[in-house]
């Protein structure tokens, strides 16, 4: 199984800067907060990887 960072782009939900992420396909499905780049504010990241391939992928304001 492949098990290599893979590269993730998506846009801020609040500013639409284009932002990349590393994603860990090692880690079946994870969700955590990565503040942009851009302004600052935290966007929620969610991902969940099956047999090395991302199934799904969102990137959302804050709640």
């Amino acid at each position: 199984m492949d098990f290599e960072m893979k590269t993730q782009k998506f846009r801020c939900p609040y500013c639409r800067a284009e932002i990349t992420v590393l994603l860990d396909p090692s880690v079946p499905k994870q969700r955590y907060y990565e503040d942009c780049e851009v302004c600052c504010n935290a966007v929620e990241i969610s991902y969940e990887f099956s047999d090395g391939k991302l199934i799904d992928f969102h990137a959302s304001a804050e709640e």
